[in-house]
């Protein structure tokens, strides 16, 4: 088989599976196919079906995981979890307080940023 390029392809995925079900070993499946024993390994371990106690390997399967993992660009977090992102900034203003009244502490400031480096205007 051809190599693809960094990520596998497809038709690789669909190699592997048939030689894996065929008997194959990880360092086998990985000179058939032109690629690292450690890349079948980890593909195998990491995309096993574990449904009704065997640990098959299932190309589409595979593939669909991997394509989904590899999505960009990825939503920060913050942009999507409202909830989260009130949080934080009523944590970073002070507001949160804890149950006695006491606030809870924002971001750490340097008290003795650039005292060091006379020499740095910039650092005052």
């Amino acid at each position: 088989m051809a190599r693809a390029g960094r990520y596998l392809s497809l038709e690789e995925r669909e190699g592997i599976a048939i030689l894996r079900a065929t008997g194959h070993g990880a360092r086998a499946i990985a000179s058939v196919i032109g690629r690292s024993p450690s890349t079948i390994s980890r593909e195998l371990r990491r995309n096993a079906a574990t449904r009704g106690g065997t640990l098959d390997y299932r190309a589409s399967v595979a593939h669909w995981k991997a394509e989904l993992f590899a999505r960009r660009p990825k939503s920060a977090k913050l942009a999507e979890n409202e909830r989260l992102r009130e949080y934080v900034e009523d944590r970073l203003s002070g507001k949160i307080t804890l149950p006695g009244g006491a606030a809870v502490a924002g971001p750490f400031e340097r008290q003795w940023k650039g005292l060091n480096k006379p020499h740095r205007q910039d650092l005052r």
